[in-house]
């Protein structure tokens, strides 16, 4: 629908062809979406470019936890900006935080002149900085084009209030792109709550088991209480149920 975005947040190239099959507008492409989402691999990127032809935004994250970041992390994260954009992503997901919960404006001067005039997100350490409507000013001050939030809230629906706020103050300035537990129902309330509420953000997960049959239930790999035995995939199902509701279909 014209004027509208449903952007699909993946992690492999399977769930990236399911959110084409299912009607996705754009990708946010990333790596362990289990754990909040990295940045991908450049192979990565360019496998679901060719597999999907939809406009990919890159995740920049080098690490799980908070926003704070390292002058480390910085120099890294600029380099992987600069070789991401290099091979096609149209558009970087970025943020950085101070320890006092503010924008760390000369970490996203670094990465936004990094990515060289590509589209810039971002992305959720919005919901966790100090005040979101500074912090909104603050972004589209610096160029900033998109701005990832669930409104400071466990998921989107709860945080609607800050949400309507954020988009009463970017109107014309900003595009406020809705996300953290959105489903196809959730998009269509927020549809019938504000016809400006355009631009939507989900993974349209599904849990998947594991092909392995041999399996070690003794070892565990990752994050405790996750099973290694579970898949996570886009489901190009409910992806077409969103875009049917970002329609008014549904």
């Amino acid at each position: 629908m014209e004027g509208t975005i449903l952007e699909i947040c993946v992690d492999s190239v399977e769930s990236a062809v399911n959110a084409a099959r299912g009607g996705a507008d754009r990708l946010e492409l990333c790596s362990g979406l289990v754990v909040g989402g990295l940045t991908p691999t450049a192979a990565l990127l360019e496998a679901v470019r060719g597999e999907t032809g939809l406009p990919v935004n890159v995740l920049i994250r080098p690490r799980f936890g908070d926003f704070c970041c390292t002058p480390a992390e910085r120099a890294l994260m600029c380099r992987e900006i600069e070789d991401l954009v290099g091979r096609g992503a149209a558009g970087v997901v970025i943020g950085a935080l101070r320890p006092d919960g503010t924008l760390d404006r000369g970490a996203m001067v670094d990465m936004i002149s990094a990515a060289a005039g590509a589209n810039i997100t971002l992305h959720r350490a919005m919901d966790v900085c100090r005040d979101p409507l500074e912090t909104l000013e603050e972004a589209l001050d610096l160029g900033v084009d998109t701005i990832l939030t669930s409104g400071q809230a466990a998921d989107a629906w709860a945080g609607r209030e800050t949400i309507c706020r954020l988009l009463d103050r970017s109107a014309g300035r900003g595009d406020i792109l809705i996300g953290g537990g959105v489903s196809p129902q959730v998009i269509g309330d927020f549809r019938r709550l504000r016809r400006d509420a355009r631009s939507f953000h989900l993974s349209a997960k599904e849990t998947l088991p594991s092909p392995m049959v041999h399996r070690n239930g003794q070892v565990h790999m990752g994050l405790p209480g996750i099973s290694e035995f579970q898949l996570w995939r886009t489901s190009a199902d409910t992806v077409r149920a969103a875009a049917r509701a970002l329609r008014g279909e549904g």
